[in-house]
């Protein structure tokens, strides 16, 4: 895809567990992993309704995926259980340690 609906992607990134930060010049979109702020982010200009293929290249690096990755977010094909695996398997954000259980 060379072009993207912005309303899809905002869509899509809301259900995959970013919080929408609105009170910036852009709208921006962070990660939010085990009920804590990750430092994975974009932006989306207000305003904006197509996004061209630069910028979802752009886009892309920021969330740390590849851009066919990025689109299979958007389409959904790729769910947010699926792209939080391949954020820890690439050590950008990590679950809690585990305290173990005393007897």
């Amino acid at each position: 895809m060379s072009t993207m609906k912005a309303r899809d992607i905002r869509e899509a990134l809301k259900t995959k567990g970013f919080h929408e930060a609105k009170d910036r010049d852009h709208c921006y979109y962070f990660l939010y992993h085990n009920g804590k702020k990750s430092a994975v982010h974009t932006k989306i200009s207000h305003g904006e309704r197509e996004i061209r293929a630069p910028l979802l290249s752009v886009m892309a690096r920021q969330l740390k995926i590849t851009r066919t990755q990025f689109s299979e977010l958007v389409i959904c094909n790729l769910k947010g259980e699926q792209y939080t695996a391949l954020l820890m398997a690439q050590h950008i954000i990590e679950d809690p340690p585990r305290h173990p259980v005393s007897n």
